[in-house]
């Protein structure tokens, strides 16, 4: 791979254009609405989108909406192509920002807003990166599309839209995860731990209420119990890095159990979460903790906590190593249960690994490597991209080692340098790729 040192300079020029149309993407508050006939996913999604292709359009690339769930910017017409996938989606802003969440604000040399890091400002980043490719006449031998999706963080019910109608990349990358190249995503299960409640306590418990939400640790639950409102306050992180939070489930599992004197079933239960998951991210309280070489140790997230009729349910996100399996999660956690307890599965994602080996991702080693002067070799992740379902395609950026937890909380932001950095790097990425 050759660098050029000239794209810092052609990146720098154009900074002010640039920030200007990723503040018109940041404005729409592109979360998951109520579908309808036009908009599969909402009005927001729809327009974010739309928006999108207006300024794709602008730059003079050719541009395709497909089922009004995906769109994509293509410079090239060969029928083979090398894909950029990201998405425009968001989740929901919640409270405790210091700036408007939908307006890109810039302070402290940090730009500030819901997106900015994940996906919104990383996937306009490439396409800033292909037009300055374009501006400057630098030759691509392959097509190349950025493809925008806008159902990455309610599921990803959007890319089987498109790919049945648009043929999959030869090779591609999406920029929503983190450097250097991402090979693996562990496994993910969520699941649901129904138990039924039979003390005469269990009828002076209220509601839990709190923002609760499977992306985050939920960090502050509401409720009543015996007449007395008890808070739990806790602090918020990526569903991915429970470690870095303080989830409210358990602090307020805690408090409740402090408070009944008299054994039964609902203190049972509620010192079963305390001491099984309390402050215990990596399965230890309940013989989980399993970890191999390649993508380290499994991590468990208590993300939900709701009252039923007759009892409660606790759902849990478990994110597993690449070697373990499915059936050996859901067996061991079985034998672990509370009393009078179901276990639902209510969502599965099987591990995905792609091969380290592969031109591609050989590819994104040695762009990351001459570009930023550090190991690039390929690493796994604990999150779901959308590697695990395009074909071909693997994580790549935008976050550099050392920098976790940022996505889907207050304040989330993305360092201007680094901003600008990505750019470079997708520049040449693109570069290596489409000139194979």
């Amino acid at each position: 791979m050759v660098y050029h040192p000239e794209f810092k300079q052609w990146i720098a020029e154009n900074q002010a254009l640039f920030l200007k149309d990723l503040a018109r993407i940041i404005r729409i508050p592109s979360k998951k609405s109520v579908a309808t006939t036009e908009a599969p996913f909402g009005e927001a999604n729809l327009n974010v989108l739309r928006e999108a292709l207006t300024i794709a359009d602008e730059y003079g690339f050719s541009t395709k909406m497909v089922e009004n769930a995906v769109g994509y910017a293509q410079l090239g017409e060969e029928e083979d192509y090398i894909g950029v996938v990201g998405h425009l989606d968001v989740v929901p802003e919640g409270e405790g920002w210091s700036s408007p969440p939908y307006e890109l604000t810039l302070r402290d040399e940090k730009l500030y807003a819901r997106g900015v890091l994940d996906n919104k400002g990383p996937i306009m980043a490439c396409l800033f990166a292909l037009k300055l490719l374009q501006d400057h006449e630098v030759p691509l031998k392959r097509t190349v599309r950025i493809v925008f999706g806008t159902d990455e963080e309610s599921g990803s019910q959007d890319m089987p839209l498109y790919l049945a109608k648009e043929k999959a990349p030869i090779f591609g990358f999406t920029p929503d995860c983190k450097y250097p190249v991402v090979y693996g995503e562990r496994g993910i299960l969520r699941v649901g731990i129904t138990t039924k409640i039979t003390a005469d306590s269990f009828t002076y418990l209220g509601a839990i209420v709190g923002s609760q939400d499977p992306s985050f640790i939920p960090d502050s639950l509401t409720t009543v119990f015996q007449g007395r409102t008890f808070t739990a306050s806790g602090k918020r992180s990526p569903s991915n890095a429970p470690e870095l939070g303080e989830n409210s489930i358990t602090l307020l599992a805690k408090q409740l159990e402090e408070v009944l004197t008299h054994e039964d079933d609902l203190k049972d239960y509620l010192a079963w979460i305390v001491i099984h998951l309390h402050q215990q991210h990596q399965g230890e309280g309940l013989g989980l903790n399993w970890s191999d070489s390649d993508s380290g140790t499994l991590q468990i997230s208590p993300y939900r906590w709701t009252k039923q009729d007759d009892g409660m349910c606790l759902e849990i996100s478990i994110r597993y190593p690449v070697t373990v399996t499915e059936e050996a999660v859901l067996e061991q956690l079985t034998k672990v249960l509370p009393k009078l307890s179901t276990l639902n599965v209510l969502r599965r994602l099987p591990s995905t690994v792609f091969p380290k080996e592969h031109w591609g991702v050989q590819k994104l080693v040695t762009v990351y490597e001459e570009v930023m002067h550090e190991d690039g070799q390929p690493v796994t992740t604990t999150g779901a991209t959308y590697a695990r379902f395009v074909p071909n395609i693997v994580a790549f950026g935008p976050s550099f080692p050392g920098q976790k937890g940022i996505a889907h909380n207050p304040d989330e932001y993305m360092d201007v340098t680094d901003w600008l950095k990505n750019i470079e790097i997708y520049m040449h990425a693109i570069l290596a790729l489409a000139n194979d």
